[in-house]
């Protein structure tokens, strides 16, 4: 797994603004360099911000989105088109807008598709593996990007402190319980985050800021600290503002600020 960068940006605003430049950068040299992309959402008030500034951006058509494969870390287990479902915010704010391939936006479904929530992660982990390809060396795919927002409990797409889904090694799960509502929801786990070529963690707001010390902490492991696991095969990026960067210690050396 790679080791953290940390790069702070001055509020939320600018930092959505920058991750989305970064998120058509990158997307544009994984296509440049394979034909195709792979991009995993997250939900969230700083996700979304992304996906708006990237719909907003006059680059976003360097995107060949037509040949951008979306997946999701983890969605709410509410019917299609539940304001609070992480699809829902994706679509509004950026899906609608672009030339998307629909065969390529793998949705996570919920109770309205007739499945019970083990019937959706089942589902989707199945989906996960007829992607992946044998390079891959998984039973998912080595996303290009793997978007992550993170909570004050340090908490990654649905696998929250000390659950049972953290030591699930099948690439989706169902979690029930969640100590945010609702309290089911379909997840990532961790062996499929840490296969992505590049994960980055994207935290804004004060309320933040011990969980990024934590997770950048070299002690801290990923069942009391789930961000803590959030690396990428090839490169891990949090990317944060100055508030949810302010218990960060001196002594970690790996910060810049643009």
């Amino acid at each position: 797994m790679s080791v953290p960068n940390v790069v702070v940006h001055r509020d939320a605003d600018m930092l959505a603004k920058a991750v989305a430049a970064r998120v058509i950068t990158r997307l544009v040299d994984a296509q440049s360099a394979k034909g195709s992309a792979s991009l995993v959402l997250t939900g969230g008030t700083v996700g979304i911000a992304t996906l708006a500034e990237i719909a907003a951006s006059p680059a976003r058509d360097a995107v060949d989105w037509r040949n951008l494969d979306i997946w999701w870390g983890d969605e709410r287990f509410l019917p299609s088109g539940d304001p609070e479902r992480n699809e829902t915010g994706a679509r509004k704010a950026l899906l609608d807008h672009v030339d998307v391939d629909e065969a390529r936006v793998h949705v996570m479904r919920g109770p309205d598709s007739g499945m019970s929530a083990e019937e959706s992660a089942d589902a989707y982990a199945e989906e996960l593996r007829r992607a992946a390809r044998p390079e891959d060396h998984a039973p998912a795919p080595a996303f290009d990007v793997l978007l992550l927002g993170m909570g004050p409990d340090a908490h990654v797409a649905s696998l929250f402190p000390e659950m049972p889904a953290l030591y699930d090694t099948r690439p989706a799960v169902a979690v029930h319980g969640s100590p945010k509502p609702p309290p089911t929801r379909i997840s990532l786990t961790m062996p499929v985050i840490q296969g992505a070529r590049e994960v980055w963690v994207v935290a804004a707001g004060a309320d933040k800021a011990g969980a990024v010390r934590l997770a950048l902490a070299d002690d801290s492991g990923p069942v009391q600290v789930p961000a803590a696991g959030a690396r990428g095969r090839q490169r891990t990026l949090f990317l944060l503002d100055r508030a949810s960067a302010a218990k960060i210690p001196a002594s970690l050396g790996r910060i810049s600020s643009p």
